[in-house]
């Protein structure tokens, strides 16, 4: 992605912003820096910045359960969202605003911590890339921050200087310049910002679907066609049962379920959906059902589906009607959807489908879940 060219600005060296990184602080310090700068406002402490950090991660951490760093190194950033989230019963979908709201008045020591950390080098290595006419040794990166930035500042023409140093209250200023670039073309930097940041999180979290789906909570997502279908199926053969509960559903207005839960699939294909109650739909929320306990009810409920789509003229119409939305994978349209096949058959192909998807869900932390009525709200 080439970014717009500024005569009077080093655009090269921008470019380079995100070379070498080794972890996800140059990300998120960036992207808040966006996130703040306006045509009036163009000076922000630490601590203003690294409160939009932690809400930017927050939902990636907390509802989709991403890895922002190196496995096996802990990674600061998410840390504090991990510790926030468990401590003070914020949900995951928290809107950004009352998580921010929340830490420029929290005295909590060990998030003081953490924001200290996280700011310990990625405000000074960030612009490294424009650092042309300074040497700073290793020692210096190590050293006294006041020396550190009184170097950084003899560099002409950064994004942004230092002002003051004082801890979390230590002060940037954006080059005015810079933050006239930046505002022009701040959806597009953002943009820049958040591809580089999909590239980065794909590396590390190798075996999670829909990367580019899970870095902002969802957009309003219209799955109105498959309970459509499903109420179908449910009038034409009224013995369905909900898999969770044992519940009729032949007089509910019912729900439709991810099995794998839709923060980790990041899609709605109808080989992983299937029809339950509101209240036992709320109760599941993002876990992932007991796979011993209900796979094998799962399966048969898909399976006389499948079985209605060639037996049944409605269904088969309706089926036709919303696959293009809800099958977008043709190799498996074409291994489950075939006609002719047996239940054994159709049960064993959907095993081999969903499993390893299962699998890799709850390797990275969603936990399993038994329906119990007594928690159904």
């Amino acid at each position: 992605m080439q970014l717009p060219y500024a005569e009077e600005l080093n655009i090269g060296y921008l470019s380079r912003l995100f070379d070498n990184t080794t972890n996800c602080y140059k990300f998120f310090w960036f992207q808040a820096i966006l996130h703040k700068l306006d045509s009036d406002h163009s000076r922000f402490t630490f601590d203003e910045l690294i409160n939009e950090m932690i809400a930017d991660a927050w939902y990636m951490v907390t509802e989709y359960h991403l890895r922002l760093g190196p496995l096996g190194i802990t990674d600061n950033l998410e840390e504090v969202v991990k510790y926030i989230y468990k401590t003070y019963n914020f949900a995951s979908s928290e809107k950004r605003e009352k998580i921010v709201a929340f830490l420029e008045i929290s005295d909590d020591v060990k998030i003081k911590k953490y924001k200290s950390d996280l700011t310990l080098n990625v405000p000074y290595r960030l612009q490294v890339p424009f650092y042309d006419e300074i040497k700073i040794g290793k020692g210096m990166w190590s050293g006294s921050k006041q020396n550190l930035t009184n170097e950084i500042n003899r560099q002409r023409r950064l994004m942004y200087y230092f002002m003051m140093i004082s801890g979390l209250g230590t002060v940037i200023e954006v080059d005015t310049a810079w933050a006239e670039y930046m505002v022009k073309h701040k959806e597009i930097l953002k943009c820049w910002t958040q591809l580089r940041l999909i590239q980065y999180l794909q590396n590390k979290n190798p075996s999670v679907p829909g990367i580019a789906d899970k870095i902002e909570p969802p957009v309003a997502r219209d799955i109105e066609r498959v309970r459509k279908y499903w109420r179908l199926i449910i009038q034409v053969d009224p013995s369905l049962h909900d898999i969770y509960g044992d519940v009729d559903l032949s007089n509910q207005t019912i729900s439709v379920d991810h099995f794998v839960p839709w923060q980790y699939v990041a899609h709605d294909e109808l080989w992983n959906l299937h029809p339950t109650t509101c209240s036992i739909n709320s109760t599941k929320h993002n876990f992932l059902p007991s796979w011993e306990v209900y796979f094998g009810r799962f399966s048969d409920i898909e399976f006389r589906a499948y079985r209605l789509i060639y037996e049944n003229e409605m269904v088969s119409k309706k089926f036709n009607k919303i696959a293009p939305y809800h099958l977008n994978n043709q190799e498996i349209r074409n291994q489950l959807y075939v006609d002719g096949l047996s239940e054994v058959d159709f049960k064993t192909r959907l095993n081999h489908i969903i499993r390893p998807v299962y699998e890799s869900a709850k390797n990275c932390g969603f936990r399993e879940w038994i329906y119990s009525i007594e928690n159904s709200v």
